[in-house]
């Protein structure tokens, strides 16, 4: 999947760092000089340096074949311009906009080329959902300060995890199962708990990559 992300602080970092850990195409735009020399050193992402609103800095970005764009500034009128470009003028399948300022949440429609609006107070695992799409596994963000992953795993019909209770998984070491979504309700499970087709798993690790972790839920490509 190509994906253009506009804004590289800490939500647009965070969210190029997961989908590069998906082995998507990335590519992160922003205009500060500084914060572009710090990216283009620590983010694995493709850097453009430039003002996301302009549409040749857009193109040069790679707009014109992605499949998502996240407009995700610290400025609402910025995501706006930002996410109309993308639909109207470089017909971008899915655009994803934040919404910094809660009174500016009605403007974030389809009339603006917003196909998904995210509040700065939704959380990170949300956006990646809705970004990602087919990915069944990703690892969502680094928490620096407790010194661990947040990972994410979603299970299908063919996932090796399905039918088989919490207990009889080999979770990588130092992992943990924090919370199951089944039917948009959250579950804490025991070591009983079974897993079944459309659960969405958030787990926490010190050490574990997503690939570790799909290792333990997911079935190997044929």
């Amino acid at each position: 999947m190509r994906a253009v992300i506009t804004g590289g602080g800490v939500l647009g970092q965070e969210m190029a760092r997961a989908l590069a850990n998906a082995t998507n195409e990335v590519t992160l735009v922003e205009a500060d000089d500084e914060l572009v020399a710090r990216l283009r050193e620590h983010t694995k992402a493709q850097i453009v340096h430039g003002d996301a609103c302009d549409p040749a800095i857009l193109e040069q970005a790679g707009t014109l074949k992605a499949d998502i764009v996240v407009a995700v500034t610290g400025d609402d009128e910025d995501n706006l311009v930002t996410a109309l470009l993308a639909k109207r003028y470089f017909d971008v399948p899915k655009v994803v906009a934040r919404v910094n300022n809660p009174e500016n949440e009605w403007l974030f429609t389809d009339a603006w080329g917003v196909d998904v609006a995210v509040s700065s107070s939704s959380t990170l695992l949300s956006l990646i959902q809705e970004a990602t799409g087919s990915a069944e596994t990703v690892n969502l963000l680094r928490l620096d300060n407790a010194g661990v992953n947040l990972i994410e795993t979603s299970l299908n019909d063919l996932s090796l995890a399905v039918g088989m209770k919490l207990a009889e998984v080999h979770l990588p070491p130092g992992t943990v199962v924090a919370t199951v979504v089944r039917n948009g309700e959250p579950h804490v499970p025991d070591g009983n708990f079974v897993f079944a087709a459309g659960d969405e798993i958030l787990l926490v690790s010190e050490t574990a990559t997503s690939t570790e972790v799909e290792s333990a839920f997911q079935r190997p490509p044929r």
